[in-house]
């Protein structure tokens, strides 16, 4: 396998992945395989109401050989979160780690060597296969796990990407499921984010659907901003909690910066001296542009990556691949 050919995107490999059925009142024992399809019935709660729920996390190798999931017991945390907001049996924290590192053993030929543009990523998904014609809790599902190497976000490294500001289409209902990991987040997003991507831009900031004034989140991450020596990032209900955002905070606080949840006002954007997006999968995306559709504003930041952001990004990925200590026991080591 070409490591540093490869996609961010699933990336077939011939290997086992895991299945676990909720049926009467139980999970099943692991079923492991290396089919890459599910048979779901055509009345499924999940195909036909969206009742679904996923995460994602990476795998690495360390110099000494080593094999670490990053901080799985936070993912298996959101998943249970969403779990109960959708009435759906819930995984525990032992059923999720046996399933991740099994996984991950079953696929270790699969995980990246050490100074590829590659990583290995985990998908679980928790999804209703109980047939039904009427919205309502169900009592069967199930949880699946697979694995897949993945390339880089940036084939080039790290760099600014443009962003717009697009009104026109929210991406999550006040008191609604923003806070969770669950499907029926992600479909809403896709318009906006193909009409940005037709235009030339690398995501859409979606603000508060109630006021349109606050900055939510950045297509399917959270948002960041810096401004001195100050971290911001915002406090909202229906923002997920980003597992890659948390270590950022702490990360940041480590490095004697002052770190603030709180609402950030499109109106103060110009204000930052730098702002990203950040998740599991690219950690950190610099933002160079910012350009308002509702106001022909335009705010940029310049070409660079602020050397900030780049000691934030390096920092995490050097704990991520143990070139670092981990001081706060961010690392799950698969035996």
């Amino acid at each position: 396998m070409n490591w540093n050919e490869l996609r961010f995107d699933f990336n077939p490999t011939g290997g086992e992945n895991v299945r676990y059925y909720f049926r009467n009142g139980e999970w099943s024992a692991p079923q492991f395989t290396t089919d890459e399809t599910i048979p779901v019935h055509i009345s499924s709660a999940a195909l036909n109401y969206g009742i679904s729920a996923f995460e994602g996390l990476k795998v690495f190798r360390t110099e000494e050989g080593k094999i670490h999931i990053f901080r799985p017991l936070e993912n298996a945390h959101r998943m249970q979160e969403a779990s109960r907001r959708l009435c759906m049996p819930e995984v525990s924290d032992e059923m999720f780690l046996e399933a991740c590192c099994e996984v991950v053993r079953r696929n270790a030929e699969f995980i990246p060597p050490l100074g590829s543009a590659a990583e290995m990523y985990l998908r679980p998904v928790l999804f209703a296969t109980k047939p039904c014609l009427t919205v309502r809790a169900v009592d069967e599902a199930a949880f699946v796990l697979f694995a897949t190497p993945v390339g880089t976000y940036f084939k080039e490294g790290i760099h600014p990407i443009k962003v717009v500001i697009d009104r026109s289409q929210d991406r999550v209902a006040p008191r609604g499921t923003g806070d969770v990991k669950i499907a029926a987040n992600y479909a809403p997003s896709i318009l906006s984010c193909e009409r940005a991507h037709r235009s030339g831009y690398g995501a859409v900031i979606y603000t508060d659907a109630l006021t349109h004034r606050y900055v939510e989140e950045c297509g399917a991450a959270n948002f960041i901003a810096l401004r001195g020596n100050q971290y911001i990032t915002p406090d909202s209900h229906t923002v997920l909690p980003s597992i890659t955002n948390n270590s950022l905070c702490q990360l940041a606080a480590d490095m004697g910066m002052e770190v603030i949840r709180r609402p950030i006002a499109v109106d103060e954007l110009a204000d930052f001296d730098t702002v990203a997006a950040c998740g599991t999968g690219a950690i950190i995306s610099p933002i160079g542009t910012i350009f308002d559709l509702d106001t022909g504003e335009k705010i940029s930041y310049g070409d660079e990556v602020s050397p900030r952001l780049l000691e934030l990004y390096h920092r995490l990925l050097d704990i991520q691949h143990g070139r670092a200590e981990d001081k706060h026991g961010w690392l799950y080591e698969v035996k």
